[in-house]
């Protein structure tokens, strides 16, 4: 796909949004720097989210290089996905931070289809198997999000149940970047609706908006711990527009240009500090901050 063709299609799924000034106000108040302890913590997953980008023989082996070394402990489980018609993923457990890791691959500029996925904007129900009472509750999700999730759901659901059992832990992560990140964040939602007594956490990079106001509301709602990570100028967070119904769940965190990382708290902060505020049109945004660096870690295998 060329730029000009990537760019048009970013075009279709961007909203211009306006922000009231007093309320604009109020969110920049609220914000707050994380500190340097506490983004050095986000270091394991990101290196996970990098991870998800290396092919299935790769990560069962916990061979793919840079990605696997940072966290050398890694216990894989089971690894699936083609990178192609099927993003790659991989289950595991990581004995240092007691927890089940689950990663899908983000969004590969060289590979068409996954960025033609990346951009149909149209919002449906959840599937009802993978997702019972979902939609009764007037939740809708992107369909091209909703339907890479549902390729690799059961295979993830069997081995994050097999890693819990072996490994002897009730609490999972699910990371991603891009494209990897809307995935995982429909299985932080689709896993504990299947296995109710564990504790999730959710931690996301350059995740675009993956459903409508109801959606976010309900993530709010849960006991899910979820955190979305944007890097400066980066345009795929504000994708697809909110005029089409789409709507962040609140726990974003903002690189800005000066090297801070800024908790923005609520859905969609308005705040110059926050990814709306900063980028409130994708011809303000900056493509190449998409991939990184997230505290020094660039995206890809």
């Amino acid at each position: 796909m060329s730029a000009l063709a990537f760019g048009v299609a970013l075009l279709a799924a961007v909203a211009a949004v306006q922000a009231i000034p007093a309320a604009g106000l109020k969110a920049r108040q609220s914000i707050t720097a994380l500190s340097s302890s506490q983004i050095s913590a986000f270091t394991p997953y990101t290196w996970y989210a990098s991870a998800g980008y290396c092919s299935a023989s790769e990560t069962i082996n916990w061979s793919c290089g840079t990605n696997c070394e940072a966290n050398p402990s890694f216990k894989p489980v089971a690894s699936g996905g083609n990178g192609d018609g099927t993003q790659y993923w991989f289950v595991g457990y990581d004995p240092t931070l007691d927890t089940v890791i689950v990663s899908h691959q983000g969004t590969d500029p060289e590979e068409i289809l996954p960025l033609v996925t990346d951009v149909d904007i149209t919002l449906v129900d959840p599937d009802s198997t993978l997702f019972p009472g979902l939609s009764a509750q007037g939740i809708q999700v992107h369909q091209g999000f909703s339907d890479d999730q549902a390729q690799t759901a059961t295979d993830v659901l069997s081995a994050v149940q097999t890693t819990m059992s072996t490994y002897s832990t009730s609490t999972v992560t699910v990371v991603g970047h891009s494209l990897g990140a809307a995935i995982s964040l429909l299985d932080a939602v689709y896993l504990p609706l299947h296995i109710p007594d564990a504790t999730f956490a959710f931690y996301g990079y350059g995740l675009p908006r993956v459903g409508n106001q109801a959606f976010a509301n309900y993530v709010d709602a849960q006991p899910i711990s979820v955190t979305h990570i944007n890097n400066e100028e980066d345009p795929i967070p504000i994708c697809p527009g909110m005029f089409l119904g789409y709507v962040h769940p609140a726990g974003e965190v903002h690189i800005e240009d000066s090297g801070e990382w800024a908790a923005c708290p609520g859905q969609d902060n308005p705040s110059t500090q926050c990814i709306v505020g900063d980028v409130p049109e994708v011809y303000d945004g900056d493509l190449s901050d998409h991939d990184g660096p997230y505290n020094g870690i660039t995206m890809g295998c």
